[in-house]
């Protein structure tokens, strides 16, 4: 249980809102960081081999100006591409996506270390966000998070084991815990309390399929 609530702990998350073209944005921004060199972050983030291997499998034309498709989830244009510091791609699914865009900065962090952080900006309809709240695409994210640093240590999963790890005992408490986190960082935003705690379990819920 500490190292679960240890894991959680090292991930900063905040929720805030901006203007965007497309009108009111929601945003929720992580932070964490990763015992690893900052040119092995950004191959681990970039590269299509290493993203299948600890995110999902990736195509298109990787480059700036380019599309992209991740496997059974978003797709988009990448928008922006610094290596190794920063990179910002349109993050959009169905037919109607709307405007979502996902930004990566990373910074070098004393010796072998990087600081990986994670923004998402999207136009989320209200009866969406009312219902769930940040934890939707929070928790998702927090998944890759916690992939990634699994990855960057040596270790690997297996494309059944991740379809399968919400319903695991360890998979239940980290998405529990990931949920309680967010609703956290949401109630620290200014939402009040019956909507933390409605949007809280509501995520929770949809994670664990409980």
């Amino acid at each position: 249980m500490s190292e679960i609530v240890d894991e959680i702990n090292r991930l900063h998350r905040e929720v805030g809102a901006r203007q965007a073209d497309a009108g009111e944005a929601r945003t929720v921004l992580m932070r964490r960081t990763y015992d690893a060199e900052i040119a092995d972050v950004w191959d681990a983030v970039t590269s299509p081999e290493r993203l299948g291997r600890w995110f999902m499998p990736v195509s298109g034309e990787l480059k700036l100006g380019g599309r992209y498709q991740l496997e059974g989830n978003a797709g988009g244009e990448i928008l922006e591409c610094v290596e190794p510091t920063r990179l910002r791609v349109s993050w959009l699914m169905g037919a109607d996506p709307g405007f979502s865009e996902v930004e990566v900065r990373l910074a070098p962090e004393g010796d072998g270390r990087t600081v990986f952080e994670l923004e998402h900006v999207a136009v989320v309809p209200d009866e969406f966000w009312g219902q769930f709240g940040p934890g939707a695409v929070g928790v998702g994210w927090d998944m890759m998070f916690f992939g990634l640093r699994k990855h960057l240590a040596g270790g690997e999963i297996t494309k059944e084991e991740a379809a399968t790890w919400h319903t695991t005992p360890e998979g239940k408490e980290f998405i529990t815990r990931w949920g309680e986190a967010w609703g956290t960082a949401y109630a620290a935003s200014g939402a009040d309390t019956e909507a933390v705690a409605a949007t809280t379990a509501a995520t929770i819920g949809f994670y664990t399929g409980t």
